[in-house]
């Protein structure tokens, strides 16, 4: 154990974040949403979350393709046809991402894939309580990371641009994380349920299984429905709200379902 010289101050410091991913403080909030509309929301309870960090942004093109080029079977020619529905890495040409979208948000890829890359840089994917908590950005109660009044200005949905943008073109949240509403529906690690909300655990909760351990060690063979989140570039305002949920088999790819990391 270190002790400090004598004289030396004994201050207890805060590592800094890892590249590019931000620190988010342990606390409590309330989750889900009560609106009549978004039943998959309901209902509305307070989770307490321990501290962890996440990527300031989702994964872009060029984060992946280098996940690729040391990790061939992952490669769209070489993929297994159990990890994907055929469409996976759709937009690119072979381990090439499309011209001019180096720093956009991956896209196409399935759960599997997203696991994956996880597992390649030492982080994983995030929880539904993770995401959210981390999405509000310290605000309570908000319908998006900003506050309650939809604005262009503020995220990529509703088709407005038409398809990805950059990432961080928009403003970050109170957490400095950017695109929490809009450009990429984000995979989280979750099973997905639409009863989970009425008994799930006050702290940390994890849909499906406590250990995420086990998840990252058995993903291949998980076959259940996983959550998305955030909203896409094509979302309606309702799907970019923070507390939005989706869910999809793990070998679904579409052109707007991304995801980012924590560890």
């Amino acid at each position: 154990m270190y002790l400090p010289e004598k004289d030396e101050p004994c201050v207890k410091t805060i590592p800094d974040p890892p590249e590019n991913m931000m620190l988010i403080p342990a606390g409590k909030f309330e989750m889900g949403n009560n609106d009549t509309e978004s039943y998959y929301e309901q209902q509305v309870h307070t989770v307490h979350v321990d501290a962890f960090y996440m990527d300031a942004h989702a994964v872009t093109n060029l984060e992946y393709q280098q996940f690729l080029i040391e990790n061939s079977s992952w490669q769209k020619d070489q993929i297994e046809g159990k990890f994907h529905d055929g469409d996976y890495l759709l937009n690119w040409n072979g381990n090439n991402y499309p011209a001019g979208q180096a720093n956009h948000p991956v896209t196409w890829v399935s759960w599997y894939s997203a696991m994956a890359y996880t597992m390649w840089v030492g982080k994983r994917l995030p929880t539904e309580a993770e995401w959210e908590y981390a999405a509000r950005g310290g605000l309570s109660g908000k319908k998006y990371p900003w506050g309650d009044v939809l604005s262009a200005a503020k995220a990529n949905y509703g088709r407005n641009v038409g398809d990805t943008t950059v990432v961080g073109k928009y403003p970050a949240n109170g957490y400095g994380l950017y695109d929490m509403s809009g450009n990429v529906w984000e995979w989280c690690i979750d099973l997905y349920d639409d009863d989970f909300y009425f008994a799930s655990p006050r702290k940390n909760p994890r849909s499906g299984t406590n250990e995420p351990e086990w998840i990252i060690n058995n993903f291949m063979d998980i076959k259940t429905e996983r959550v998305l989140r955030g909203g896409g570039w094509s979302a309606s305002p309702q799907g970019i709200c923070v507390a939005g949920r989706f869910l999809l088999s793990p070998m679904n790819t579409i052109y707007e379902y991304g995801f980012r990391c924590v560890r």
